[in-house]
């Protein structure tokens, strides 16, 4: 069933979030993307007198209650967004007196689903490889069965809304799904317009398209690199991962990130890039700092010549231009992590550059998807969220979902 066409009155709606938001050392929410990229959904069931049941996890327990990773801290947050109270479960799997006690407009937050080692289907304190994890990993299944029946028993609709998590077949995205029929379980609205974005990227290309991919390692891109090499016509890698590059081609990189068990990769993404007829734009230069920090000693490089000592932390000035020039000539932008340590001020260039090209060429009528927590970060940091086409919610399921897989929190509603 479609969300938009589903009538909560009077029933129980269960809706799986991804309020993973990061937080300050005091436990205060310091960017709410996430949890205003939900209120349609929810806002729908309360607008149709459903009572609201909101789940979701927060950062990595490993199956153990930590306070500092309390669902709890968001309360009040979530109550301002939705402009009405929130009630709060402190045991997610002991909470069906909460909700069944739930009347129509009211809402209830369950602690974070990953203080339960259910939620993610993995066995705690057992070591990987030994005949200990797998019977281990088969008597933790069947109790995440059991853990996902107690969590539909809470309401009488499910919807998943989590699109940051539908690559993980957990509990409550995916597994719970089974416990309920085809016209008590839909995507949210959020997750179908993250189920368009992509398809407007992988099936409707207007092209050049270009796709744009950053952070610090090759071995984490390598299916999305791949898959991609038969789909754009100009590929830029930036980011850390411009070393390992360069390091492959015979550079010296100096104290820069670099996998050099990876060299023959960056050097088979090359030959491959060719053979297809890709445009495969790599940092020539960066900003090299002597340290770690905001604030080094900065100085020009060529990316392959970094001296010992210094660390390339930025992408540089020609790097800037090539990179603008094949981003302001394309139709269908990807872009994936930063060009440079953009946390640090002073090394924010290369990603705003990165940034402002991609705006100009989607006020010239490009498509630009925007996906990954550092892109998003990005983009709010330098005032263009509003100045691209869609930014995604999830990072790990926009590529996996790019690279053509099959995201088990979708699969499980659609089949």
């Amino acid at each position: 069933m479609a969300i938009s066409t589903a009538n909560f009155k009077d029933s129980k709606v269960i809706v799986r979030v991804d309020f993973n938001v990061p937080l300050d050392e005091n436990g205060k929410v310091t960017d709410d993307t996430r949890i205003r990229g939900a209120l349609p959904t929810l806002k729908k069931v309360l607008a149709d007198g459903g009572a609201l049941i909101i789940m979701s996890h927060m950062g990595k327990p490993k199956g153990k209650v930590n306070p500092k990773l309390s669902l709890g801290q968001i309360t009040d947050d979530v109550a301002a967004a939705l402009g009405a109270p929130v009630q709060f479960a402190p045991d997610c799997a002991k909470a069906k007196e909460a909700a069944d006690a739930l009347k129509a407009g009211e809402v209830l937050l369950l602690e974070n689903l990953r203080f339960y080692p259910e939620e993610e289907g993995k066995p705690v304190g057992v070591e990987k490889g030994t005949p200990e994890f797998d019977a281990a990993k088969k008597e933790i299944k069947e109790r995440q069965k059991e853990f996902a029946k107690t969590l539909a028993s809470y309401a009488d609709y499910y919807v998943m809304d989590a699109f940051g998590t539908a690559h993980r077949k957990h509990a409550s995205t995916a597994v719970i799904a089974d416990y309920f029929d085809a016209e008590h379980k839909m995507l949210g609205f959020l997750m179908e317009k993250e189920v368009t974005a992509v398809d407007n990227v992988l099936s409707n290309i207007q092209r050049p398209f270009t796709a744009i991919m950053g952070g610090s390692k090759v071995s984490t891109k390598i299916g999305i690199i791949e898959n991609l090499l038969g789909k754009v016509d100009n590929l830029i890698l930036c980011g850390g991962m411009t070393y390992t590059f360069a390091k492959a081609l015979g550079g010296e990189v100096g104290g820069s990130i670099c996998e050099n068990d990876k060299l023959d990769v960056a050097l088979d993404v090359i030959k491959k890039a060719k053979e297809n007829g890709v445009n495969l734009v790599l940092g020539t230069d960066c900003i090299a700092g002597d340290a770690f920090s905001n604030d080094a000693n900065q100085k020009v490089c060529p990316a392959g010549a970094i001296p010992e000592g210094w660390e390339g932390l930025d992408a540089g000035p020609e790097s800037r231009k090539a990179f603008a020039e094949a981003i302001r000539g394309s139709k269908t932008i990807l872009w994936n992590g930063p060009a440079g340590v953009f946390e640090f001020d002073n090394f924010t260039g290369g990603s705003r550059a990165i940034g402002e090209a991609v705006a100009e060429a989607t006020a010239n009528g490009a498509f630009s998807l925007i996906g990954g927590g550092d892109s998003v970060a990005c983009v709010n940091k330098f005032g263009l969220a509003d100045k691209v086409s869609y930014i995604s919610t999830g990072g790990g399921a926009l590529l996996e979902a790019i690279e053509g897989k099959v995201l088990p929190g979708i699969a499980a509603i659609k089949g």
